[in-house]
């Protein structure tokens, strides 16, 4: 190397040599990390099984009701040729050349769980979700040294855990979803002293929660919501350290512990709904200040919501309904500043909603629907500028027309629910100028509104559902429904409605070929749905898309026809046009609504027969035409041999196997060309068929076998 304190005088020479012995260097450090890491690939490869590793796989195996893919024994002479470490979901320690992680989610495997996976030994990692598993788990899991993970959820493992249990290392048991019984086992924290996460939701386990429990002071997630624990929700529970997440819901505890200590707790989420809690929420939420979520819906808690829950800072979802609360909604919205989710329906509240409700700025969901509430909606409503959802249906609110108006500047709602409100008022007019940009879905049902259906709905281009069902409007359906490109739900059923059914009906794109896609805004808001139904009850739905994709029209004084190109809503559900007066035939093309379920046209005044390509429709489990001037004979097969004989009644010129006799002449009476072209399309063929193979068979008796008989004649 040039040491020269005057480089200049460093020869070109030198430099170049420098640069090359450099360049030597890294590419032999290149070529030695190369060499090191194919020589760790190829003992990874090559790695034997441990003697005891295979001694335990063997046994998992044949517990097992079908082999793995990928898992190849050999003779039982040979182990050491066994590399076990290259097989599906097993992981090796290359320097112990022992197995530490197994893990085969997901595969359909069945079967039962072998004790040898005892021999296992080394093994820190164990996930069998998601599969088909059963029968009790080998006391030998639950003493193993090293596991630290434990996945067996979504099986269908039954009888009691183990009694004693030996896991030093363990951080996480997942054995929800499965068929487990017995109690929660008492001994895991004690010998387990580092356990992150338990999770025993979704069994079958009774009795309390457990006294050792108290010793989880790593606990960060414990599930056992969806079992039958019982008691009281014990106080250590709820200051247990460094826990995070307690769900405890849909299981029968019938209160809260009496002593509540003070010491600080760090749980964010805390589920307790569907139990069996009674009395008054406790005032204990100052134990709590990083709290997002609280949900404690469906119990029997009764009074009002203690002061430290409507102060909480951080409390985001909050989901009181389905219990028996009182007095008036008293939440401190200078203070919920975090609050984006609110449910406080089905309960005993009363008086009006609280004006400063809209200082909860980022309140998205609100439900206090099935109240003792009145009054009007506040104008300070029209600040909610994050509302997304707001449902105050089965209360006894007022002023529907300043209502709309107030909640048309909320930009972003998207679902509004009025039902069994505003009682005998009238529906807005067209001069209104209501303008709903971004709603969804509109419910304004069983509330005795008058009027007609208003122009202003058309503003309405994103709307998928409209429920306008229960009231006493009168008019036309506007054809303009026909042109919401996204409209899947229409209830129109049970007004006064008159004239022909809207032919653009039956060019609703969404009904035709279009996909819906709507983001709910609070998943678990449920809130009711009319149907016109003798006993007058209605439907509940959680989601807005699980409504099933309908016309209803029933109900009402429409006139007309049933138009033929109802055939093309392929994707409709129900179609109900009962109880009204409608004439004409029924359309063979309805055969064409190929996922139909329901069709109701009872009590019209159609005449004709019943169309035989109806036999098609695979789905239709419900089907009535009684009541109305139907002849012929009731078509036979299809769906149609599990309906019942009311679905025709009323109709004295019908007839079928299990109906009206049919007279002979009815029943030998030939069908029309076009009828035998609609229904027997496999008979044409055979006929076709049958006549081909007639006219191949003479031909070759008229002149392929005098043929050869001749040349036979000549050759003799």
């Amino acid at each position: 190397m040039c040491f020269s304190y005057k480089p200049k005088f460093c020869s070109k020479k030198v430099i170049y040599t420098e640069m090359v012995i450099v360049l030597e260097i890294w590419v032999l450090i290149s070529v030695l990390l190369y060499s090191l890491q194919t020589q760790v690939l190829v003992i990874s490869q090559n790695l034997i099984c441990d003697a005891n590793d295979l001694t335990g796989l063997t046994g998992f195996m044949n517990g097992l009701e079908s082999p793995i893919d990928g898992w190849l024994f050999t003779n039982s002479s040979s182990l050491e040729s066994s590399s076990c470490c290259n097989w599906i979901g097993i992981t090796c320690n290359i320097s112990l050349g022992r197995i530490v992680r197994l893990e085969l989610p997901n595969k359909r495997l069945s079967g039962n769980l072998s004790d040898s996976v005892s021999y296992l030994d080394h093994l820190r990692a164990f996930n069998l979700s998601n599969n088909f598993l059963k029968g009790p788990l080998p006391v030998s899991l639950f003493h193993l040294t090293y596991l630290e993970e434990v996945d067996l959820s979504s099986n269908e493992f039954d009888e009691v855990l183990p009694v004693t249990v030996n896991l030093p290392a363990l951080q996480v048991l997942d054995v929800s979803d499965n068929n487990l019984r017995g109690s929660l086992q008492i001994g895991l924290c004690a010998n387990s002293t580092r356990i992150r996460v338990l999770s025993f939701g979704g069994n079958y386990f009774t009795g309390s929660i457990p006294l050792q429990f108290e010793a989880c002071n790593f606990l960060e997630h414990l599930s056992a919501a969806s079992n039958y624990i019982s008691g009281v929700i014990p106080d250590f529970l709820l200051t247990l350290p460094r826990l995070r997440e307690l769900a405890l819901e849909n299981n029968e505890f019938t209160a809260f512990a009496n002593r509540i200590s003070n010491v600080s707790s760090g749980l964010v989420r805390l589920d307790v709904s569907s139990n069996r809690i009674s009395g008054n929420l406790p005032d204990f939420f100052y134990m709590f200040p990083n709290i997002h979520y609280f949900s404690a819906h469906s119990n029997n808690l009764s009074g009002t919501i203690p002061p430290s829950l409507s102060n909480s800072q951080n409390i985001s979802y909050l989901n009181l309904r389905n219990n028996s609360f009182d007095g008036s909604i008293n939440l401190n919205c200078s203070m919920m500043v975090n609050l984006t989710s609110l449910n406080l329906g089905s309960n005993n509240f009363s008086g009006t909603l609280p004006a400063n409700l809209a200082t909860c700025r980022n309140l998205k969901a609100i439900n206090v629907a099935k109240n003792n509430l009145i009054g009007q909606i506040p104008e300070s409503f029209k600040n909610l500028q994050s509302l997304s959802y707001f449902s105050i249906s089965n209360c006894s609110f007022s002023n529907l027309s300043t209502s709309l108006k107030i909640l048309q500047h909320c930009p972003n709602l998207t679902v509004l629910v009025f039902t069994m409100n505003f009682y005998t008022e009238r529906l807005p007019s067209d001069h209104s100028n209501l303008l709903f940009k971004s709603l969804k879905a509109l419910v304004i049902a069983n509330c005795r509104l008058t009027g007609s259906i208003p122009y202003w709905l058309n503003g309405l281009t994103q709307l998928q559902l409209l429920d306008l069902s229960w009231n006493d409007l009168t008019g036309m359906v506007p054809a303009y429904i026909g042109d919401f490109k996204f409209l899947f739900y229409l209830d129109l059923s049970s007004n006064s409605l008159s004239g022909e059914m809207p032919k653009s009906l039956t060019r609703l794109q969404s009904l035709i070929s279009t996909d819906i896609s709507l983001e709910e805004p609070s998943p678990d808001f449920s809130f009711f749905i009319w149907r016109n139904t003798s006993a007058g009850s209605g439907l509940q739905y959680n989601q807005i898309m699980s409504f099933p994709p309908k016309l209803d029209l029933s109900g009402n004084h429409l006139t007309g026809p049933i138009w033929p190109e109802f055939g093309n809503l392929k994707k409709l559900h129900s179609l109900y046009l009962g109880h009204n007066n409608l004439s004409g035939s029924i359309p063979s093309s309805l055969s064409g609504m190929r996922n139909i379920e329901i069709l109701d046209f009872s009590y019209n005044s159609l005449t004709g027969t019943i169309p035989p390509t109806l036999v098609r429709l695979s789905f239709l489990s419900r089907f009535s035409v009684a009541y109305n001037n139907l002849t012929g004979i009731i078509p036979s097969g299809g769906q149609f041999w599990t309906f019942p004989n009311s679905s025709f009644e009323g109709n004295p010129g019908l007839c079928g196997v299990f109906f009206n006799n049919c007279e002979k002449n009815q029943l030998l009476k030939p069908q029309l060309p076009s009828e035998m072209n609609d229904e027997f399309p496999i008979l044409r063929l055979l006929v076709i068929i049958g006549f081909g193979t007639g006219f191949l068979l003479a031909v070759l008796s008229l002149i392929v076998v005098p043929g050869i008989r001749g040349a036979r004649k000549q050759n003799g």
